[in-house]
């Protein structure tokens, strides 16, 4: 019987820490942008340039 009220009131402190962790990413502003994400597969990737020498091996 012990057993089973230290796994409660563990899952009860690890929850409550997720809880809090959720809290602060909100009040941080993590999830404000909620524009972009949903555009941002309709612009296209810039292919980054490489030197001769990357290219031909040298």
């Amino acid at each position: 019987m012990s057993v089973i009220l230290i796994l409660i009131i563990t899952s009860i402190i690890v929850a409550l820490l997720f809880l809090g962790a959720f809290y602060w990413a909100v009040k941080s502003g993590q999830y404000d942008d909620t524009y972009s994400p949903s555009v941002r597969m309709l612009f296209e990737e810039k292919k980054s340039k490489k030197s001769k020498s990357e290219t031909h091996g040298v």
